[in-house]
């Protein structure tokens, strides 16, 4: 069964770190773009960050103007898992994170990039407040 599960939501203030963990089943990570993407309340979803397949492109990584600087997306192979390490977080950052799995990063941030995804998690939730 193919499945994907993030971890590592949770409440923290501005200022804060968070490490959102995306872990895969039945399939390899490896083999597939990994993008972060984000839903506040009554907004839109946003891409936060992707990174591009080793195997089948050069494992480049892209960020929304948003997030560069504070957020960093990584691959760990071995244990089939992609994190996003969030620093400086700010109230802005709040939503549900989503990490999903494609074919490429090319389009990163384009209308409707999220579409070219074809396996989701569920979401965890992040909420950056006093």
């Amino acid at each position: 069964q193919v499945q994907l599960v993030e971890s590592g939501g949770g409440l923290v203030q501005p200022g804060g770190s968070l490490r959102l963990s995306c872990a895969a089943s039945g399939f390899t990570l490896a083999y597939y773009a990994i993008g972060w993407f984000r839903q506040a309340p009554g907004k839109e979803r946003e891409a936060v960050s992707c990174i591009s397949s080793p195997r089948s492109s050069d494992g480049s990584t892209y960020y929304a103007d948003s997030v560069k600087g504070r957020f960093t997306i990584s691959r760990d192979d071995a244990e089939n898992t992609v994190h996003l390490e969030m620093k400086t977080l700010k109230p802005a950052d709040t939503a549900v994170y989503y990490c999903a799995a494609g074919a490429y990063c090319l389009g990163f941030g384009s209308t409707g990039f999220h579409m070219d995804f074809q396996y989701w998690g569920q979401g965890s939730v992040v909420t950056v407040s006093e």
